[in-house]
């Protein structure tokens, strides 16, 4: 798969998700679907893929709306908070988080580490240990309830989980990356350690790895390893 290829495969990832048959990337492309993916229900989804975006509205007024206040706006602003609560009547936000991709060629794998790197089975009695120990915030940003892959897990002398990663395996052939540190164990390189193992592992199965981050230390991660940011993902309510 060439680099230039991967933008496409996102775009066709998030038109499935969309549940609606006219879903379109545009500048924007807006469509009515109540069971879309995109955001929760009865909230606007806002997905952009380099210059362009798909939206996905719960009902037709709410598409009107969006057209509207919209039409013309550049993809880069199309998921910043600040400038659709400016044209919309917009209650409460989620994100924006960022999208990004990796291709087999572009993974880098960190140096070797004295801290070997183990695989755990999903929903292990460890890892509900790390999630509790992160806190509910930080456990649900990471998805580690919902990897479906092997979970790579560094542990300390004790036993305990200092750091996990696995993937959900997401439609398109996509593996949605997963990954949580402990809160005293960040800083140390383990989240990439387990993150490369998880990407490797999704791209030996042929899968598009794709990295959703909102935090900074997150996103500083995921271009260490390689990928590459290509949109962004906004969930608005609207009054």
């Amino acid at each position: 798969m060439s680099i230039d290829a991967t933008p496409d495969r996102a775009r066709a990832l998030w038109r499935e998700l969309a549940a609606a048959p006219d879903a379109a990337f545009g500048t924007p492309g807006v469509c009515v679907s109540p069971g879309s993916s995109l955001a929760p229900p009865s909230w606007v989804g806002v997905v952009t893929i380099g210059d362009t975006a798909l939206i996905t509205t719960p009902t037709d007024r709410a598409a009107d709306s969006v057209r509207t206040a919209l039409n013309g706006l550049p993809a880069t602003r199309l998921t910043d908070p600040a400038a659709l609560t400016a044209l919309l009547p917009v209650s409460d936000t989620l994100g924006p988080a960022v999208l990004a991709y990796l291709t087999p060629d572009a993974l880098r794998p960190p140096g070797p580490t004295d801290t070997p790197t183990e695989r755990l089975t999903p929903g292990d009695t460890a890892l509900r240990a790390l999630s509790e120990e992160a806190g509910e915030a930080d456990a649900g940003e990471s998805g580690l309830e919902e990897i479906t892959s092997p979970v790579f897990a560094v542990r300390d002398e004790g036993a305990r989980v200092l750091a996990a990663a696995g993937y959900a395996h997401w439609p398109r052939d996509t593996a949605h990356l997963c990954v949580l540190t402990a809160p005293d164990a960040r800083g140390r390189g383990l989240a990439r350690q387990v993150a490369s193992e998880a990407t490797a592992h999704a791209l030996a199965a042929g899968l598009l790895p794709q990295w959703r981050a909102r935090p900074a230390a997150s996103r500083r991660v995921a271009a260490a390893l390689g990928y590459r940011e290509l949109g962004a993902q906004l969930s608005v309510r609207l009054r």
